[in-house]
């Protein structure tokens, strides 16, 4: 591992510096051998596949665990769209003039060595590995055991890309091992060579990461996310996000696992709501008020307010208009997505003004959290904390930034 740490920040002071058609050339061949590896990369998926059902993980898990075709193919668009995005490091942030001449300047720079531990989804090998690399940044991954064939794949993809443009191989790597032992290092900061760590995986994992990291942390945490529909909502609306919200893939941090209904639009809205959820085979969880509307509507517990699903079940309250949503959202919420269902503009203003997450929608479902639907090509996760990076970490988000002051010669009196 010290040699990976090493490997890492020796990379990282040649990106530091790389030009953009260098490291573009780079992810644009790695989309070419994504495709042109596809089989190998399907087969290898196949195998930790069929391992993760004998040994029993669970369905939001193998869901993000499977690809297929159409997903390695996404792989390699969004290889492509990174290297189409515009190149932050040494982009200009602002500028000004100081009364004794000297000119002032705040531009973009890498972060350096990037350490990314995730779980399950091998697409986050190439998600995460391109982006570094296009901010100027070295990538350290470490995967999941339930996807080491996956990730073992798509990274000797991005290998052959980099070293078709003749950079470092060690740009991105991936830890050989899968072992808790390489995390704890990782935490570490591998003798002082990472600088931020990216979590990206279950509660658990991401609940290691904070009480262990001795190097700063992207915090991504549990996405329990909600869906408030205001009592001037329009009902077809307010059914079709609803149910793309929770349904249209349940297993990614973006789903809603909560659906709030003003009690001003509980006669006409919420029953509909709700057998719409249950026709789609979703399981509903709700208050008093819910369960009245249908009776194979089960009680919910206190802790189901602060559940992430991650499966076909959703919590559903009535909620005594936007103030009560912006509460209950305040009290249960993980400040990753939200999003209220309005015709009023207003109570629209006051949900963005109130509610403190990453990531709020008008009018628009939840499944959009996502870097690549906010056009960065991907992300490398969703940031729930306040410091540096909040929401999608696309590359702009994976650099600092330093001053550079010109004079004429002054000094300080």
């Amino acid at each position: 591992m010290a040699e990976i740490g090493e490997k890492a920040r020796a990379a990282a002071t040649a990106l530091a510096t790389t030009p953009t058609k260098q490291k573009d050339a780079a992810l644009l061949a790695a989309a070419m051998c994504v495709r042109a590896n596809a089989d190998d990369i399907l087969k290898a998926n196949a195998d930790d596949v069929a391992d993760a059902l004998k040994n029993g993980l669970a369905p939001s898990m193998i869901d993000r665990l499977t690809l297929d075709a159409k997903r390695v193919e996404a792989i390699a668009k969004a290889l492509e769209e990174i290297a189409a995005l515009p190149d932050p490091v040494g982009s200009k942030i602002a500028e000004w003039d100081r009364p004794n001449g000297l000119h002032i300047e705040r531009v973009r720079v890498p972060l350096g060595v990037i350490g990314i531990v995730y779980e399950s989804r091998p697409n986050v090998t190439a998600d995460a590995g391109a982006l570094c690399l296009k901010a100027g940044n070295a990538a350290v991954l470490r995967g999941g055991s339930e996807a080491s064939r996956s990730n073992k794949a798509i990274h000797a993809s991005l290998v052959e890309g980099i070293l078709a443009a003749n950079l470092p191989e060690a740009s991105i790597q991936l830890v050989p091992v899968t072992d808790r032992a390489a995390v704890g290092e990782m935490l570490k900061g591998l003798n002082g060579n990472i600088d931020v760590i990216v979590p990206r995986g279950g509660k658990s994992l991401v609940a290691r990461v904070q009480e262990e990291a001795r190097v700063p942390v992207f915090a991504h945490l549990e996405g329990v996310c909600h869906v408030y529909v205001d009592g001037e909502a329009d009902l077809d609306m307010a059914r079709n996000i609803v149910l793309n919200a929770k349904l249209r893939r349940t297993g990614v941090c973006g789903a809603a696992e909560t659906l709030l209904v003003d009690e001003a639009c509980k006669d006409t809205h919420l029953a509909p709501l709700v057998q719409a959820l249950i026709a789609e085979g979703c399981e509903v969880r709700g208050d008093e008020a819910t369960q009245k509307t249908d009776a194979r509507v089960k009680p919910a517990a206190e802790e189901d307010w602060y559940t992430e699903y991650l499966d076909a079940i959703i919590a559903v309250r009535v909620v005594k208009g936007v103030g009560g949503a912006i509460a209950h959202i305040g009290k249960y919420g993980s400040s990753h997505t939200e999003c209220i269902v309005t015709a009023n503009g207003k109570t629209a203003d006051r949900f963005f003004a109130e509610v403190d997450s990453a990531i709020l929608l008008h009018n628009a479902s939840t499944q959009f959290a996502d870097g690549g639907e906010f056009g960065m090509g991907a992300e490398i996760g969703i940031a729930t904390g306040k410091f540096h990076a909040r929401g999608p970490v696309g590359v702009e988000q994976l650099t600092s930034f330093k001053y550079l002051v010109r004079g004429s010669g002054q000094v300080r009196p």
